[in-house]
């Protein structure tokens, strides 16, 4: 179960799953764009075993959901809450900004939200209302207006109560690359939405991917994933309890530890063993294992340099010396430092967002943020002084590519 991995062949199998799919998933998406409302119903009788009486989930059921949680999780959802949007008000841009940069020319950003998003919030497995709240507290900062929410059915109720506590009541019974494609072509109930955030299983990553032509999507997010740094100094129960936490997620899930000491992968192996046979999830976690394992890497150098090819959802640095690594580090979703920074800590309630980039998307992509939900546009404000400082240049790079105009339109302001 625990073995050594030939790390070129398996950063290669994880993006594998895409393109076995895609085909499939383009005829769900070509019958939600024709028949809307009625392929929803279609595909989620036939994938969820349900049949929609209603798509849209009411008010009444969103507040009936209190009733089916304990008091207790729903206040660790609050207080998650008021973490996640902590941090992620640390990242609101400003809505302008404006400074001098030479006498008459000022030059600046203006900021402005996006007026109406769609995320999907996975189920199936397992519930998972914290990812409710993280892709809609950095929309809510951000300021858009309109957020609405697709998850399959049927909904636990904590995902309709984080949904709540997160502001959205906007929420549809709908899952798979179907949710997907009714958020970025509309149907009868569900209004086209500008982009689309949030992870899911292959189909949902090749829905929002193909989809792109149509919608904004924040990036590929797939099967959960961790890479571990470590050396002799780690504890082998610490990594091998961040790997089985990694691997209960999905049976597609994968973990891979990166280490310059032998004897620390075997007994990290040991670890993994003997607490698998004990987790509650099981065959999930022993499917996971099947494609994880460890590397041996000659020096921490070496050791960055495998974790940069990989590009991880999530890297954990367990070693004497973790800066030499994270200032060295290039290509993460998000990064986790020291031996008690648990990976948990940032799925639930550090603060930090959960939702990123997968199967090396990280070397492409940053994790979900505020910035995400918003667009900006420059600003140039020019005076005379300004334009006689620049109108040289301006009109002979315009002349210069045989745009007359361009250079007339400048010339004739000099003029007045």
């Amino acid at each position: 179960m625990w073995k050594a991995l030939d790390i070129e062949e398996w950063i290669a199998g994880r993006r594998s799953g895409l393109d076995e799919v895609k085909e499939a998933v383009a005829e769900i998406i070509a019958r939600v764009g024709a028949d809307g409302d009625a392929a929803l119903i279609e595909f989620t009788r036939r994938f969820d075993r349900i049949d929609l009486a209603e798509i849209a989930v009411s008010d009444e059921e969103r507040e009936a959901a209190y009733d089916a949680v304990d008091a207790e999780i729903i206040q660790s959802l609050a207080e998650a809450e008021a973490r996640i949007t902590r941090f992620h008000e640390l990242q609101a841009p400003r809505g302008l900004w404006l400074e001098e940069t030479e006498p008459g020319i000022t030059l600046g950003v203006r900021t402005t939200p996006l007026e109406r998003i769609g995320a999907y919030i996975p189920g199936g497995r397992a519930s998972y209302p914290s990812t409710a709240l993280m892709c809609t507290i950095p929309a809510q900062v951000a300021g858009v207006r309109e957020i609405c929410c697709c998850t399959p059915p049927p909904i636990n109720p904590l995902t309709l109560v984080a949904l709540d506590i997160a502001g959205v009541d906007e929420i549809y019974r709908v899952g798979g690359a179907q949710a997907i494609a009714s958020m970025a072509l509309g149907t009868e109930t569900i209004p086209p939405v500008q982009k689309i955030v949030g992870p899911g299983n292959v189909f949902v990553t090749a829905a929002k991917m193909l989809l792109r032509d149509h919608v904004e999507i924040d990036f590929p997010a797939g099967p959960s994933e961790i890479a571990i740094i470590a050396d002799a100094s780690a504890d082998p129960e610490f990594i091998a309890a961040d790997i089985l936490a990694q691997a209960e997620h999905d049976p597609n899930a994968a973990c891979v530890l990166i280490t310059t000491d032998a004897a620390l992968a075997e007994r990290v192996g040991e670890a993994v063993g003997r607490m698998a046979e004990e987790a509650e999830r099981q065959e999930i976690i022993e499917k996971a294992l099947e494609h994880s394992g460890y590397v041996v890497a000659g020096d921490p150098g070496e050791a960055v340099g495998i974790a940069d090819a990989i590009a991880p959802e999530h890297l954990s640095i367990q070693t004497a010396d973790p800066l030499f690594v994270l200032n060295r580090v290039r290509y993460a979703g998000s990064i986790f430092v020291g031996p008690y920074a648990a990976v948990a800590c940032g799925d639930y309630a550090s603060g930090t967002n959960h939702v990123l980039p997968t199967a090396g998307y990280a070397r492409l992509y940053s994790g979900l943020d505020v910035h995400h939900f918003c667009r900006t546009a420059s600003v140039q404000i020019i005076d005379r002084e300004g334009l006689e400082g620049i109108g040289d240049v301006v009109e002979t790079l315009a002349e210069a590519e045989g745009l007359h105009a361009h250079a007339r339109s400048v010339r004739i302001r000099r003029r007045r």
